[in-house]
């Protein structure tokens, strides 16, 4: 069959180009509007060229294959990316667009590659007879548990528009708390590695100045004085090992942390973190809340939502409890009564079990604690550099009072002997 060259326009105006194989132009030119873009140009392929183009569409200024790992196109999906396809797949299915259509213009528009390309494997999976939600459980790890749980719910009941809604919903919210997480941690971090370097040029460039005029005076050096110059000096000869026990600890934790035990033990410890963790843990409450609140809105029963729930939190310490509630409601207990007993979440979310349990209305009493909680992390973000402050001077006021002590001393002492004589 032919092959033609084209080059379009996509739905977000990007020139990309490409070929496809059709019998005529005019039909090569159908394909491309199929896609949902604007053909610029169509020409057909000299037979004898074929074989060198023939492979698929690629955009202006992508990268070769042979370079493709180098193009961030084709780096793993984020939760942005997998926010944008539920966007996107929300507004088609809504608009009437048959499933399969919808999927095969998304995977041709979605600016991750990888994630295009899970998404054409679905659509072909639903040609070749599969349901939606097996096949996308194919693609797990792209979309995660609970997501592939709402589809399933959403495919059942068919209300698949509305699940895909919540769904955007719950993900735009979820990547908000996110982002507030990980700035709950970035500026400790930064503060912890600028102290490290500082010490470590002291160390290493600063303290053996003092140490050659010290020697010099030929003078009993004070306690704190000969262990901050031996430590200089071990750092001096002794660096590599030094930074080889870093990494290697570094290494060691990352390995412990990968395995379930050490993954359990790590997300319980940010709990317990000074000032962080009761941030992190408010948030993480906040996130709950509002899977919970969404599942429960959807129509999902109590005990598999709990269990999706769980299979989605990213913390394991968490995803333990959660998956207790589930255990204690299969037994007959009531909601509430079964998140007392796991003794982790706070009074308010009680309350809020309690009152949603009552009144039937359990999704939105849900909702008002993850907005709750939102406003809280928020609160404590704008205002952490006034909590981690104080921190800060203990240590800087730590590492003056050793310098002081071990290096001023001395010199003042030199000082005096010299105005003596």
């Amino acid at each position: 069959m032919p092959v033609f060259r084209y080059r379009a326009r996509t739905s977000s105006g990007e020139l990309t180009t490409g070929t496809v194989e059709a019998t005529n132009a005019e039909q090569a030119a159908t394909q491309i509007v199929g896609r949902g873009w604007i053909p610029v140009a169509v020409e057909e392929v000299p037979a004898d060229r074929r074989g060198t183009v023939k492979g698929g569409s690629r955009k202006e200024g992508e990268l070769p294959e042979w370079l493709s790992w180098l193009d961030p196109a084709r780096r793993a999906p984020k939760l942005d990316d997998v926010l944008f396809f539920t966007r996107q797949f929300y507004s088609l299915v809504k608009a009437g667009v048959p499933t399969i259509v919808a999927l095969n213009r998304l995977a041709d528009t979605l600016p991750n590659v990888r994630l295009g390309e899970a998404v054409r494997e679905i659509a072909r999976d639903i040609e070749a007879g599969r349901d939606l939600a097996s096949a996308f459980a194919r693609h797990r790890s792209l979309f995660g548990t609970l997501y592939l749980g709402m589809l399933r719910a959403g495919e059942e009941s068919g209300k698949l528009e509305e699940f895909l809604q919540s769904l955007g919903v719950y993900l735009e919210r979820d990547k908000v708390t996110t982002q507030r997480i990980k700035a709950a941690l970035r500026y400790p971090a930064i503060v912890l590695t600028v102290i490290t370097i500082a010490v470590a040029i002291l160390t290493i460039f600063v303290i053996p100045q003092f140490a050659s005029v010290f020697a010099g005076a030929g003078m009993e050096l004070p306690l704190p004085t000969r262990i901050i110059l031996g430590v200089s000096k071990f750092m001096q000869e002794f660096w590599w090992v030094v930074l080889g026990g870093m990494a290697a600890a570094y290494w060691g934790f990352y390995r412990y942390t990968e395995t379930p035990r050490g993954r359990l033990w790590w997300d319980e410890i940010k709990f317990r973190l000074p000032k962080i963790g009761w941030i992190v843990f408010r948030a993480t409450l906040a996130r709950f809340a509002r899977a919970t609140a969404m599942t429960f809105a959807a129509g999902v029963p109590t005990t598999l939502a709990l269990q999706l729930i769980a299979r989605a939190t990213d913390n394991e310490f968490l995803a333990g409890k959660i998956s207790q509630m589930a255990e204690g409601i299969e037994r007959g207990e009531s909601m509430v009564r079964a998140a007392a007993r796991t003794r982790v979440f706070s009074p308010l979310v009680l309350q809020m079990i309690a009152i949603g349990e009552q009144t039937g209305r359990l999704d939105e009493m849900m909702q008002e604690v993850a907005d709750y909680y939102d406003r809280e992390v928020d609160y404590d973000i704008e205002h952490l550099s006034d909590l981690i402050e104080p921190v800060m001077l203990l240590i800087v006021g730590g590492m003056v009072l050793v310098l002081a002590l071990g290096i001023f001393l001395p010199m003042w002492e030199m000082t005096g002997m010299a105005k003596a004589k």
